[in-house]
């Protein structure tokens, strides 16, 4: 997909904030620091519209970005970062829900999983969860670029395995630095709204 208009709409924590237009949603979701703004920013060709950060925990709201007038990414809080509040989590698990739950454009979840690591248990009931309530999922295996070819198709292996994921959902390497993956993932968006 060629992307020519790219802008953060908004930064919602409740439904009376999230954007008024009727256009198909696609939600991001992993945990914190596993490379979602640096997807976001890859697959739009900006370098810093989505925030990347240091620090894990830094989004703590819903953002919506709009790209071309025909799609909005909608980049929700990562999970699993231990240095928040056990309130701070609630609050943010049930935002997340609640999105996840009543948003009628929300057409599928991209599940950002670290394609080095094995998923976590919080990536797990992540799959697991989205799955019991019927959203489409793609698992998108970032940081494809730090691991060796020959590892690769392991690790997708162990991916798939320790998801227990459902053979017709895809699972796409992807690098932020060199754009692998990015073709496969638009292709793989598109399926869901086109």
């Amino acid at each position: 997909m060629k992307v020519i208009d790219a802008k953060l709409l908004v930064s919602a924590v409740k439904p009376n904030q999230y954007p008024d237009l009727h256009l198909p949603e696609i939600a991001l979701a992993g945990r914190s620091n596993v490379g979602k703004s640096s997807f976001i920013n890859k697959m739009i060709n900006r370098k810093k519209l989505a925030r990347t950060s240091q620090k894990p925990g830094k989004t703590q709201t819903l953002n919506f970005y709009q790209i071309n007038e025909e799609i909005i990414f909608v980049d929700v809080p990562g999970y699993g970062y231990a240095k928040v509040s056990k309130a701070e989590r609630e609050a943010w698990g049930e935002m997340i829900e609640t999105y996840f739950l009543q948003r009628e454009q929300l057409c599928a979840a991209l599940l950002i999983v670290d394609i080095r690591h094995n998923p976590t248990e919080d990536d797990q009931m992540m799959y697991e969860w989205l799955k019991h309530h019927g959203i489409s999922v793609v698992v998108i295996a970032t940081k494809a670029d730090k691991i060796s070819r020959g590892k690769r198709m392991k690790q997708v292996k162990q991916i798939r395995r320790s998801l227990a994921m459902d053979e017709s959902d895809s699972l796409i390497p992807f690098s932020a630095e060199t754009g692998e993956g990015k073709e496969l993932a638009w292709n793989a968006i598109k399926a869901y709204y086109s």
